[in-house]
């Protein structure tokens, strides 16, 4: 599948993804590209941001993607069974935090963990780092697994945002490119 064919949608962590973040410059390259806006992005309720995901996604006239970064993943998780059997083709999914880590989060609703388990219903890629703050490796493979998501190590990557040095990502760019042209 081609970017131009989809609607990518971009689901973005706490706090939103700044100008410089990899989303963020993503969104702005990718003509198909739209971000789904969050009522609050400090003090996320998992009921608003997975009606936004499912909004976003049935007004859509085209096949969609997603792309999550951080508190986004759990959240497209959480919202995955909502959506129109086929309508939602694939997930590029990256830096998901651990559940045991958002209790630490101010301002989380405490129902966004646990995560639901059991496989995605469309293909994912997951894009996990080494020594991300907010998620070990093993609980990123853990979720891979039970999500049924093809796992990316990303080495020493941090966070995989521009805090981390993650600002256009080309080489994530080249990961989303590789896993759209198998959908």
């Amino acid at each position: 599948m081609r970017a131009a064919d989809a609607t990518l949608l971009f689901v973005p962590g706490l706090g939103d993804s700044g100008p410089d973040h990899w989303q963020t410059r993503w969104l702005e390259r990718l003509s198909t590209g739209y971000r789904v806006e969050q009522a609050d992005w400090d003090r996320p309720l998992l009921a608003d941001w997975t009606a936004a995901i499912v909004r976003a996604v049935v007004a859509s006239a085209r096949p969609v993607v997603l792309i999550g970064h951080s508190l986004g993943v759990p959240a497209i998780a959480h919202a995955a069974r909502r959506f129109e059997s086929g309508k939602v083709r694939g997930a590029f999914l990256v830096a998901p935090p651990a559940e045991a880590s958002l209790q630490t989060v101010e301002g989380v609703d405490p129902a966004f963990a646990p995560f639901p388990r059991g496989p995605l219903p469309f293909p994912a890629l997951l894009v996990a780092s080494r020594n991300d703050r907010f998620a070990d490796f093993a609980a990123s493979e853990d979720l891979s697994y039970d999500w049924g998501a093809q796992i990316i190590d990303a080495g020493e990557a941090g966070h995989i945002n521009a805090e981390s040095g993650h600002g256009p990502w080309p080489e994530g760019l080249m990961r989303f490119a590789a896993f759209m042209a198998k959908l």
